[in-house]
């Protein structure tokens, strides 16, 4: 038995072993970034900022976003990414830090906007490398495994977040915890990830010996596998290409995903303040969200491989804008905790789900260029709500989850429609090419 599970694991790490310190990076990073998640918006409000201005510090982050990750993805494409992802993971790490003595609202509004910058830096060329790096008929799997080290990393970094500061760490806590884990992703990439240059292939040629290593008894199979994961030497497709239905679709559900992250950051926990939450049971949240994903997105990922990620998308969508407009109807902080395990399963889901269209739709050579597009399309959602938000809640606490709730259903029924048209057009095109 043992041997056998040994037998697996090694498996499984010779299979994925290319996109491993991505997702180990991806973890530690966001075990700081989730630090900050339930402290961030009462730091700000603390420091005598009001609820709109609150609003536009936290909308500082996607606008950098907006302007930056198009950019650095376009750049990931023609470069080497690892660069690029250290040193956004090494302004990260000074931003965290810097927040604690600069904590005038200007002062602040500009950190969270170089941290904006630092993000884009890192984010696309991390994910160009998940799409080059994994074969099509595993893109679902591979997004469901970043979305649970993502998860992973939110299940401990709003606990040592909230807690720390409760225990005795006080709000700089969150802060200090964030940079420490951001420079802890960097040196771990440095050592772990080996620099991947634009057009590399992805692995090298399958000798007769190792063939084993990729789960197979068949060499014949396993020359195909790696076949199917080497990077394609041709240059560049056209930008154009990059807007095709798929790829649209893609961008209008990520949009509409990213309404619901702005009304988080910036009302989730003055929210449950407001229904008489403690401290604690704030941070306690972000674990029910994040665990159900962790459990669940691997999982999801295959499913989504094996039937396509259109249903799951639209499915997630439609659970997600619901539970906004639930959690509009709570009177005590408990209810929110019920709901949010449901809306977890949702994302677990979505995330793959959401990558697996893009990747289908995106060109030859543009997988990071794609990425930023992508990121982009949530930074616009996130700019908006972050803002509206503030103006909402201090109209009426419930006012943001009940908005942004109903367009949430509207885009990601939008999206789904787009889509299905692009899924029409291929079942046309190959019915027109039998009938040829």
């Amino acid at each position: 038995m043992h041997s056998r599970l040994t037998t697996r694991a090694l498996a499984w790490q010779a299979h994925w072993g290319r996109v491993l310190p991505i997702l180990i990076a991806e973890f530690i990073v966001v075990i700081g970034f989730g630090a900050l998640l339930p402290i961030l918006p009462l730091y700000v409000v603390e420091q005598g900022v009001d609820l709109t201005t609150l609003g536009v510090i936290l909308a500082a982050w996607p606008a950098a976003r907006l302007v930056s990750e198009p950019v650095f993805g376009w750049l990931a494409d023609r470069t080497s990414r690892k660069p690029l992802m250290l040193a956004g993971l090494i302004i990260l790490t000074a931003t965290s830090f810097l927040q604690l003595p600069f904590h005038a609202p200007l002062q602040l509004l500009v950190l969270r906007f170089v941290s904006g910058v630092a993000a884009s830096m890192y984010d696309p060329a991390a994910r160009g490398i998940l799409v080059d790096e994994t074969a099509e008929n595993e893109r679902g799997e591979v997004f469901g495994l970043y979305t649970s080290a993502q998860m992973g990393g939110l299940i401990f970094g709003p606990v040592i977040g909230a807690f720390g500061a409760a225990l005795g760490g006080g709000f700089a806590f969150p802060f200090i915890a964030a940079g420490i884990a951001c420079a802890l992703g960097a040196v771990y990439l440095a050592y772990a990830l080996r620099p991947i240059a634009h057009g590399e292939h992805a692995h090298a040629p399958l000798t007769e010996t190792s063939y084993a290593e990729y789960g197979t008894d068949s060499p014949d199979l396993a020359q195909r596998y790696v076949e199917s994961q080497r990077r394609d030497r041709r240059p560049p497709a056209p930008l154009r290409g990059m807007m095709n239905r798929a790829v649209v679709g893609a961008l209008t559900m990520n949009f509409a995903l990213y309404l619901t992250v702005g009304v988080y950051e910036v009302a989730w926990s003055l929210y449950l303040q407001h229904l008489g939450a403690s401290l604690a049971w704030i941070g306690i949240t972000y674990v029910l969200f994040a665990m159900p994903v962790v459990l669940v997105a691997p999982f999801a990922g295959r499913l989504v491989d094996r039937l396509g990620g259109l249903r799951f998308a639209l499915g997630g969508g439609l659970v997600v804008g619901v539970a906004l407009c639930i959690y509009a109807l709570a009177s005590e902080p408990y209810v929110p905790g019920v709901v949010i395990v449901v809306e977890a399963i949702a994302n677990a889901f979505l995330g793959p789900a959401m990558f697996a269209i893009l990747a289908r739709g995106t060109p030859s050579g543009r997988s990071s260029t794609t990425q930023g597009l992508f990121g982009a399309a949530g930074t616009i959602a996130f700019i908006v709500s972050s803002v509206l938000t503030g103006i909402l809640f201090a109209i009426d606490v419930r006012y943001p989850f009940i908005v942004f709730g109903g367009l949430v259903l509207a885009f990601f029924l939008l999206g789904g429609l787009i889509v299905r048209g692009a899924v029409s057009l291929s079942v046309g095109r190959a019915s027109t090419s039998g009938g040829e």
